[in-house]
């Protein structure tokens, strides 16, 4: 994934040298997980420019880079530090839109690596996407994999709304085959990635995967499993969800992030809103839960893996 979107972002850069992109260590050292490495040399230091330890600054001023019709694309380096921009994020960038009346448009793609699975220290391993898909006026997306992230990177850099690009960065190395020729599904469709007819499980980012996991081991004991990567978390494709359920019946929703008041919580929800006469049995949640992220000893605890989901998919069968 992270060859992905570092292909990705060479590819917009290509297409429009009104795309730029900031953040801490972005430049020289190519970010801590090497995303924009080598883009530096090919573009110059007037589009890949290293910021200083500031995430209120470097979103300020990509809000002000976007007024004067650039398309900049900063990087929080990690999702515990994007709190210092939450201000400018919530209270400026996703207001000026509706606050011009459409007139204006601030296409700032936020890139931020989020999640957990790689042993990191505090503030290094949150999933803080509530707070943004709670916002009005930001969209908010999460690539599952590789093919995913090197075509929404592009289209969120090409659209003119302000994006939340939420990378898990626990899946920035395995690798998957990307296909550049095909045109994208939209940004903001959902995708039934393997079919089944008994249950239907819903993730975004690291969590799909898992989900992944869980179908191939029920379908060792003869349950037939859905799985939907969301893929974009605001909006949220309803209909795809909706037709899954009404297919099967039954869902379960898993997240790395806390359950209480989260994506997970505004998915079970809705489908019970949309759905209710075609479920079987109610939606079940699965998430880490309602502490702060622990130390990285613990975290095999805190996340939801495979029998915690497994778990679910039980208890929802059994009604």
């Amino acid at each position: 994934m992270a060859k992905a979107i570092n292909d990705g972002l060479r590819r917009a850069m290509s297409q429009n040298d009104k795309v730029l992109l900031l953040g801490e260590d972005i430049a020289q050292l190519g970010g801590v997980f090497r995303v924009t490495d080598g883009l530096l040399a090919e573009f110059g230091p007037n589009r890949v420019m290293d910021t200083p330890l500031a995430e209120s600054g470097i979103i300020g001023s990509c809000i002000g880079l976007a007024m004067r019709g650039y398309r900049p694309v900063p990087e929080i380096q990690f999702d515990g530090f994007v709190y210092p921009a939450f201000d400018q994020i919530t209270t400026q960038l996703a207001k000026l839109t509706y606050r011009h009346e459409g007139t204006a448009s601030f296409p700032v793609v936020i890139r931020i690596p989020y999640g957990g699975h790689i042993g990191a220290v505090e503030h290094h391993q949150e999933s803080p996407e509530a707070y943004f898909a709670h916002t009005a006026g930001l969209r908010v997306v999460s690539p599952a994999t590789p093919e995913d992230a090197y075509w929404m990177i592009q289209q969120a850099i090409s659209g003119n709304d302000p994006v939340i690009f939420f990378e898990p960065k626990s899946r920035y190395w395995p690798k998957g085959d990307v296909d550049t020729t095909t045109p994208p599904r939209p940004l903001h469709q959902a995708e039934v990635i393997r079919p089944g007819e008994d249950l239907t499980l819903i993730g975004h980012g690291a969590m799909v995967s898992t989900l992944l996991e869980v179908a191939e081991v029920a379908s060792g004991e003869g349950t037939s499993i859905e799985v939907v990567n969301l893929r974009s978390l605001s909006p949220v494709d309803w209909p795809t969800l909706v037709s899954s359920v009404s297919k099967t019946g039954r869902a379960v929703v898993a997240q790395e992030a806390p359950g209480h008041v989260s994506v997970g919580s505004e998915i079970a929800a809705t489908l019970m809103e949309k759905a209710f006469y075609l479920m079987e049995a109610p939606v079940i949640r699965v998430s880490g839960f309602d502490t702060p992220f622990p130390p990285a000893q613990l975290e095999g605890d805190y996340l939801p893996g495979l029998d915690r989901v497994l778990d679910a998919v039980d208890r929802s069968l059994a009604y």
